[in-house]
């Protein structure tokens, strides 16, 4: 992909309003973060190889303290 915007179409292009043209920038924004992410991961286990898995925490622990984070964040419904 270009970092370069597209050439403009032949056909008309409807403009998107300010703050939805800034969402959506924001999101591009996000999206490329995660990306670069993802590629920095890739590039350590090409690099160091996977890491071994007694030295890992399982993913079932990981998801229980996640959801755990989420229930204390959400407040009670009586």
């Amino acid at each position: 992909m270009s970092e370069q915007p597209a050439a403009p179409a032949d056909t008309a292009a409807r403009q998107l309003e300010p703050a939805a043209a800034e969402a959506v920038r924001a999101y591009a924004v996000k999206t490329r973060a995660d990306a670069d992410r993802l590629a920095a991961v890739l590039e350590d286990i090409a690099t160091n190889g996977l890491p071994d898995p007694e030295q890992c925490t399982p993913w079932e622990e990981l998801r229980e303290a996640h959801l755990t984070r989420l229930a204390a964040q959400r407040p009670a419904v009586a």
